[in-house]
């Protein structure tokens, strides 16, 4: 068996610590260390450990025995201790601070009350166009999910009547119990298993929803799909997913986007990329010509000897952002295109070019 650690130590105070000092030391290991708060292996022994040092400290007798025999003063009848804490029962981390410190304990009493819950969310894939996704669009949907019953407006109860106050919890939702430890008495707090938790039931159940509040429902909703959104990102329609029980909130809807490709267009980021063709002779002469966008046609100004793979640049025809504040650009890469089958009069003419140029 390990030795046991000076209790003073334990809490992290000088042996000429007050009684409040003691207290909050004791408030504030234990708030570090109890296992409703923190998950570490070690954390149940440590806050044992802070817990018996505060038992002994906290009581002048005890106290003092312990500073005058230290730990051997376990061994002492009534004046002394049992170092015994293997089996502490923890309980409510609430409980226990009332217990020791009253409802400033640091947890304002006990919240375990059970209030209804928000309705589940709802995942869905979307298949977007090129377009659609860039220009932003609205979809209509359909939705197969639970709505919170219109015939008793989710509270369960018949049309007519309401829910009654739980006998049992008086509407609180919770049962307190007293239990007797190593510490004294303490009170635990557990949900009412009569209206389980709610601190309501229901005597006549609605005929629709069969006091379950909520209803199955097929149901056709409109989302609005932001300008930006690509491949990946996720759309959230708040308050259309499943109703919550018994008038909580209902969930959401998100949607995963999936981008199909264009025949034309690739997009990386905000810009989007078009591959511009062009023969020779509007390569080598220059020209004027129209490049689609899916903002409609734009004219470019191609001077000559432009080479393959020089880009035109077209400024606020990309993709914008999702918060709307920016725009990318619309690049068109030169692509020059090879005839693959030439006339003979074509053919005489290139070969009448070909005899101009030199070697070099």
């Amino acid at each position: 068996m390990p030795s046991k650690r000076d209790y003073y130590e334990v809490l992290g105070v000088s042996r000429q610590a007050t009684d409040e000092e003691i207290k909050k030391a004791f408030r504030s290991k234990a708030m570090q260390y109890h296992p409703d708060r923190n998950a570490e292996p070690e954390a149940a022994e440590k806050f044992k450990e802070c817990a018996e040092a505060f038992e002994i400290l906290s009581d002048g007798e005890r106290r003092a025995n312990y500073d005058r025999f230290g730990h051997a003063a376990s061994n002492f009848g009534a004046g002394g201790f049992s170092s015994n804490y293997a089996n502490f029962d923890f309980g409510n981390l609430g409980d226990i601070f009332e217990q020791f410190f009253g409802a400033a304990g640091g947890f304002g009493g006990s919240t375990r009350k059970r209030t209804n819950r928000q309705g589940q969310s709802i995942t869905m894939d979307l298949n977007l166009d090129f377009a659609e996704a860039v220009l932003g669009v609205e979809k209509e949907i359909e939705v197969k999910r639970d709505e919170c019953c219109s015939d008793c407006n989710g509270s369960g109860a018949k049309k007519g009547t309401s829910p009654q106050t739980c006998p049992q919890c008086n509407g609180s939702g919770e049962v307190v119990q007293v239990q007797r430890s190593v510490f004294g008495q303490f009170r635990n707090t557990t949900i009412c298993s009569n209206c389980q938790g709610r601190g309501t039931i229901i005597n006549d159940p609605c005929l629709s929803c069969r006091g379950s509040g909520v209803v199955f429902n097929k149901r056709k909703i409109v989302v609005k799909i932001p300008a930006g959104v690509d491949n990946g990102s996720q759309v959230r329609l708040s308050g259309e997913g499943y109703a919550g029980s018994f008038g909580a909130p209902s969930g959401h809807i998100y949607f995963n986007i999936t981008v199909r490709s264009h025949k034309f267009f690739q997009r990386e980021g905000q810009e989007i990329y078009y591959e511009m063709p062009l023969n020779f002779a509007q390569a080598a002469l220059g020209c004027d010509i129209t490049a689609p966008t899916l903002y409609g046609d734009e004219k470019i100004k191609v001077p000559s000897g432009t080479q393959n793979g020089k880009e035109f640049r077209l400024k606020g025809k990309g993709a914008p952002s999702l918060n709307g504040y920016t725009k990318g650009d619309q690049v068109c890469v030169v692509s020059i295109q090879t005839p693959k089958k030439l006339s003979r009069e074509q053919k005489e003419l290139f070969e009448k070019l070909s005899a101009t140029f030199t070697e070099e």
